[in-house]
Formats: structure tokens, C-alpha cells, sequence
């Protein structure tokens, strides 16, 4: 038996420099959520932690962007068709799953208190992307409109270069290579900006596609630019991009973006030049350096959607059942340091389970 061949397939080699990332990613969400529901996230201290890691929500696009070969290779129904089993059905079960919850607490708390913590507006229907009792799903939607809308804008400039070029029509389109025509996702982030000031009017929260699709064509170019660079030229260059974002992000301390909201505070270009930085840095950085795994927190990097869908509903199950029994955590570090590692245990007891369901995970197969 030991001379037969091993009919196994391959193994697929992980990035774990992006794993790691994502890993640090979940672990400042979950950290974020934690202290949000036990009353802490207006803390000074923590604010500092969060305004020199705001840009990390922005990675989860970015890292889309690196590692997609094409956006057109697929027509486009079965593409549609394809993200929305990955996106879209995780986001209707895991929002579904944490609505159950919200209402299984509602009617009791809503009698006992004159009124629910987080009182149900009807207008959250049609103007948000998340769930009550799982607010986080916003970002499941975000990200399949920001697929669906890269494909569309690549498929509509192959079929205008191809129609210019049949009825032999001279334009820019017609002569710029492919990379460089991409050049009209840099107006993007303006687009997202003059949202923002507009008040974000785009139903269900979609203000923020534009900037998802902007750091997904960044991590495009991003790899394309790492393939032609030396390794030493690399490092120095992604060296030099953390330099710029420390010495921005105090420069313009006030200065950052939240996605889950299209919120720009501060000036628009130092937001944006800050998080290009940091996100081109890091990554390049890791890459070049070849970093190995690191078990816990690429293991959670690697299974991401598994805590991403499911800290929230455990977060929200903890605080209104003590308030079912009349204590509020509000205010409390204890119940933080016992949230935080309670939940990334959950969540990571609970990987195979939601994994061997498409349905919750998205990992149908292909």
C-alpha cells in the first residue's frame, strides 16, 4: 500500500499573510461589538485603538480584490447567480437567525422596561442592510452589490472597446491597455464621499459599494504591482507605506473611515491616502516577508464567515438575557473580559457545524 499513489486532491495552499490579516480583522470586530454592548466604546483609551485600526473592515475587499483573476470570465447570470449562493444566502440565514433572536426577547423586555433596548423602526426595512439581533450582515450584502457592479462596469468597457473598435472608432478606450482603463475606479471614492455628504440616500445602506469597489480593484492593481517589483524593492516600498500611514495617521488624527455607515470623519484625502498606505503596506509587508501561521489567529482568519455571521447573536443573547433577569452589563469590564473569549470559543466550536451547511457558511460547491 505504501508504493500506491496518493489519489487525494491537493491540498489548496493558503496565503497565510492574508489569514493572518483576516484572523486580526474578526478578532477587532468581535473586540468592537463586545465593547459596544457592554457600554465601553465611547472609552478613550479604546477610541485610540480603533482610530489606528479603522481601515480593517475595508481588508475584506481589499483581499477580494488580490486574489480575483476575473470578473468576466463567467456570464453574467450564472456570476450573479454564484455570489448570491455565497453572499446573499449566508446574509438572509445568519440575519434571519439573529432576527429570531431579537424578537424571542422582545415581547418580554418590552413589557418589563415600557420599552426594548433597540426599539424595531419599520423604516430599517428599506433604508438598512443589516438585521436586528445581527447588524453586522450589512457587510454580506455590501460586498455582493460590490461584485455585481464590478462586473457590470467591466463587462459594459469590454463591450464598448469591442463595439468602438468593430466600427473603427479612435478613442482612448480603444488603445489603453486593459489595467490602465481601470483608471475610472479611482473617482469612486469621490462618488462614496459626495454620498456621505449627501446624507447616504441610497437604500439599504449601498452608500458604501463605491468604496468596497475602489479597494477591490486596489487589491487588483496591488498584486499586479507586487508581481513586477523585486522582493527587496517590495519590502522597502511596503516599508515605506506603514511609514506614511503612522506618520498621517498622527498628522491627521481625526481622520477615518467606517465603512458600515459611509462615514468619512475628518478631511476626504487624507482618509483615503492614509488607508491606501496601510493596506498596501501590510500586506506587501507580510507577503514579502513570508510569514508563517500563526494557529490561533489565522485559524480564525481561515474560517472568518463562521465568526463573522455568528458573535453577534451570541453578544445579543448575553446582554438581554441578564437584563430578563434585571442586571444590565452596561458599564462593566468583567463581563467584557468574560464576553470576549466565550464568544471566539463559541464561534470556533461551532466551525464544523456551520461549515458543513452552505446555507450559513456560503461554501457551496463549485
Amino acid at each position: 500500500l505504501r508504493h500506491c499513489p496518493d489519489t487525494r486532491p491537493a491540498m489548496k495552499q493558503r496565503n497565510h499573510a492574508f489569514d493572518l490579516l483576516c484572523g486580526i480583522c474578526i478578532l477587532r470586530m468581535v473586540s468592537l461589538h463586545t465593547m459596544q454592548i457592554c457600554g465601553h466604546a465611547n472609552d478613550a483609551w479604546w477610541a485610540e485603538v480603533m482610530q489606528w485600526s479603522y481601515f480593517f473592515m475595508s481588508f475584506f475587499f481589499f483581499k477580494a480584490g488580490y486574489f480575483n483573476k476575473s470578473v468576466t470570465a463567467t456570464p453574467t447570470r450564472a456570476y450573479v447567480s454564484d455570489k448570491a449562493k455565497r453572499l446573499l444566502v449566508p446574509y438572509l440565514s445568519a440575519g434571519l437567525i439573529g432576527t429570531a433572536v431579537y424578537f424571542a426577547f422582545y415581547p418580554y423586555l418590552a413589557a418589563k422596561y415600557g420599552k426594548f433596548p433597540a426599539e424595531l423602526e419599520w423604516s430599517h426595512v428599506w433604508t438598512k442592510s443589516d438585521f436586528y439581533g445581527n447588524p453586522p450582515t450589512w457587510f454580506l450584502f455590501s460586498f455582493f452589490c460590490a461584485y455585481v457592479l464590478i462586473h457590470l462596469c467591466e463587462k459594459t468597457r469590454h463591450w464598448l472597446i469591442t463595439s468602438f473598435r468593430a466600427h473603427g472608432i479612435r478613442t482612448p478606450l480603444t488603445w489603453m491597455p486593459r489595467h490602465w482603463s481601470s483608471l475610472v475606479y479611482l473617482t469612486f471614492p469621490l462618488i462614496g464621499y459626495v454620498l456621505y455628504r449627501a446624507g447616504n440616500p441610497l437604500w439599504l445602506s449601498l452608500s458604501n459599494v463605491f468604496m468596497g469597489v475602489f479597494f477591490f480593484e486596489l487589491g487588483r492593481a496591488w498584486r499586479r504591482i507586487l508581481s513586477w517589483l523585486p522582493q527587496r524593492a517590495a519590502l522597502y516600498i511596503s516599508t515605506g507605506l506603514i511609514a506614511c500611514f503612522i506618520v498621517g495617521n498622527f498628522l491627521f488624527h481625526d481622520a477615518a473611515y467606517t465603512m458600515s455607515s459611509n462615514r468619512f470623519d475628518g478631511d476626504f484625502l487624507p482618509v483615503i491616502i492614509n488607508m491606501v498606505c496601510v493596506l498596501c503596506g501590510l500586506s506587501g509587508l507580510l507577503i514579502t516577508l513570508g510569514v508563517r501561521r500563526v494557529p490561533v489567529i489565522n485559524y480564525i482568519g481561515e474560517h472568518s464567515m463562521v465568526f463573522f455571521v455568528g458573535h453577534f447573536p451570541i453578544l445579543f443573547y448575553y446582554k438581554y438575557m441578564h437584563l430578563t433577569f434585571g442586571r444590565s452589563i452596561y458599564g462593566r469590564y468583567d463581563d467584557v473580559l468574560i464576553l470576549l473569549p466565550a464568544v471566539l470559543m463559541i464561534c470556533a466550536w461551532l466551525v464544523p457545524f456551520v461549515e458543513r451547511y452552505p446555507v450559513l457558511s456560503g461554501r457551496w460547491k463549485k
